[in-house]
């Protein structure tokens, strides 16, 4: 790809501003992560809605982009060297964004360390063990009658809601004393709690710290555009 209008993608989504990083997501918790992202970094963005309750994800287009078929997904028409560059994964765009805009990682090694080890804290551990809760919760709570993968995931996201309290006493970011990609990455998933219905099941009333967190991060105003970008529809 040359340009941004070589992609496949650009055919089911065309770009208004094809100047400007082009966002293909839906506000679950991860896309919410990368909307936020933008919206603290101030890069010129344009965002498209690839609704997954609709399956745009398994079209060929956006399977040219991310062939794991997942939300979210970026090209950036003026990467390095003043050409388009494609990235999926969460934490690969959120890297990818801080080093563009030289905000929210710090530079220093120990800073940026900490911030990283959280940042895949949240990928490999909270953010999946929530979802794997919140579907069998919620999603498939009449769809098996053996509890053993509800019960497992129940455990593993109290574990780890423990683990981020504890961190947090004191605290009112996860890493490096400022605001940084580990913490959008985490309070999205902090905040499908409720969406799971889940609050009481895992006892959310039990973890202050978390809660205070969630309270500040979710409550900034970059966080608050990012719950409807892109728009459902």
């Amino acid at each position: 790809m040359t340009k941004l209008t070589d992609h496949p993608i650009t055919k089911l989504r065309p770009p208004e501003f094809p100047e400007r990083i082009q966002l293909y997501s839906f506000p679950t918790p991860n896309g919410i992560k990368v909307s936020a992202m933008l919206e603290e970094t101030g890069l010129p963005y344009e965002a498209h809605t690839i609704n997954i309750m609709q399956n745009d994800q398994m079209t060929p287009e956006f399977l040219a982009l991310n062939p794991n078929n997942k939300i979210p997904a970026i090209i950036d028409p003026g990467g390095p060297g003043g050409d388009p560059v494609e990235i999926f994964e969460t934490g690969a765009i959120m890297i990818y964004l801080a080093e563009k805009s030289g905000k929210f990682l710090p530079s220093a090694p120990q800073a940026k360390a900490e911030v990283l080890s959280w940042l895949m804290w949240q990928m490999g551990g909270l953010g999946p063990m929530l979802g794997q809760f919140g579907h069998f919760y919620k999603f498939a709570a009449d769809k098996t009658t053996d509890d053993y993968a509800k019960d497992r995931f129940t455990t593993e996201a109290k574990r780890l809601l423990g683990v981020l309290d504890e961190h947090l006493r004191a605290k009112d970011f996860v890493a490096a004393g400022q605001h940084t990609i580990a913490d959008m990455a985490i309070w999205p998933w902090l905040n499908a709690v409720s969406f799971y219905e889940g609050e009481e099941a895992l006892g959310m009333s039990d973890y202050g710290n978390v809660a205070r967190y969630l309270t500040l991060h979710a409550g900034r105003p970059a966080s608050k555009a990012a719950m409807n970008i892109p728009p459902r529809e």
